[in-house]
């Protein structure tokens, strides 16, 4: 019986994050990034925190609304969800990255199941996305 619960608990805690990342290629050249708006995401310091990292790899950043502006070689646009569970945290999220109208990366982060009772469900938007955006950005 005790190896029947502690299987479960294996299962209900391993495998629960799913990253996937096409990563951006270096000959792109790309040093500034425009970000599009996105009022659907809820999560307040979500841009904030990817703008800091993409800093962190020497690529400036803007955010704006409306159309690209004229200056953009490089668009990002990004979808991002929250569960419940005593408290709300990131489930998913999503980053697609444009060199005019063609995707050169894309990046995203799933906690399949919703993260089940996997304690690293209440993470920090930083401490999941920190290593997402670090892997697509890797060439930089």
């Amino acid at each position: 019986m005790m190896k029947k619960i502690s299987l479960f608990v294996a299962l209900l805690l391993g495998g629960c994050t799913a990253i996937e990342i096409k990563q951006v290629e270096s000959s792109h050249n790309m040093d500034h990034v425009c970000i599009e708006y996105n009022a659907k995401v809820t999560i307040d310091e979500f841009v904030r925190i990817v703008e800091d990292i993409f800093q962190d790899h020497g690529i400036t950043t803007e955010v704006y609304k409306g159309l690209t502006p004229e200056n953009c070689n490089f668009k990002l646009t990004y979808t991002a969800l929250r569960s419940w569970d005593l408290t709300p945290y990131l489930s998913h999220a999503e980053l697609r990255l444009f060199k005019g109208n063609e995707r050169i990366g894309y990046a995203e982060y799933h906690l399949k199941g919703k993260g089940g009772l996997a304690l690293n469900k209440w993470a920090s938007v930083k401490t999941k996305m920190t290593p997402v955006v670090n892997r697509l950005l890797a060439q930089y």
